[in-house]
């Protein structure tokens, strides 16, 4: 929805340093999937630090599309590997909150966060098979840009529960309105 809404809105105020960046795409990426995994690695010990971690290592996500657009380095490559990173990256920060849930006692935390990964994993499933139908699909509420601001707002207040419930049923909601989606490009009327 955020990405939807504002596509690449940061590209233009950070193109003056996008352009002096000598660094590859690339890099960008597995640097801020490093960090991204380095903050699910402490997050079951202290969830404030691997908040601000995670936030970091999105912050490198961000960077690597903006250079990419912004020096002329978009690659099919590029869009592959970020996909793949981000989808690691989301499966070991949720497996890590399940962690932290399991050892705060709280199961119904553990199957919220598991239920959540597989939603999330869902989302991009879908939007992989509708492109290799040859259609764009970033339909839906719950992509990845608000998937790690909520996850991140749970570890900085500790309200785990209340966030991975909205998170749990909103990442499934938006797998069943990319499958409406997908669905009226084939019947429509």
């Amino acid at each position: 929805m955020i990405s939807a809404k504002l596509g690449h809105f940061l590209d233009r105020p950070l193109e003056p340093i996008a352009k002096r960046i000598r660094l590859t795409p690339n890099f960008f990426t597995i640097t801020g999937f490093l960090i991204t995994t380095s903050g699910a690695i402490v997050l079951p010990y202290d969830p404030v630090i691997a908040a601000v971690i995670i936030l970091i290592g999105g912050g490198f996500d961000v960077l690597d599309g903006v250079v990419a657009r912004t020096n002329g380095m978009v690659t099919r490559f590029g869009a592959f590997l970020d996909s793949v990173l981000d989808r690691y990256s989301d499966a070991f920060v949720f497996i890590s909150i399940a962690w932290y849930m399991y050892l705060q006692g709280k199961m119904t935390g553990v199957v919220l966060s598991l239920g959540t990964l597989v939603g999330a994993l869902l989302i991009s499933y879908a939007r992989a098979r509708a492109e290799g139908l040859n259609m764009e699909c970033h339909t839906g509420l719950m992509e990845r840009p608000e998937r790690v601001i909520l996850t991140t707002l749970a570890c900085f207040t500790g309200y785990f529960l209340p966030i991975l419930w909205i998170l749990c049923i909103l990442t499934h909601f938006t797998v069943i309105q990319r499958i409406l989606y997908v669905r009226s490009k084939f019947y429509k009327k």
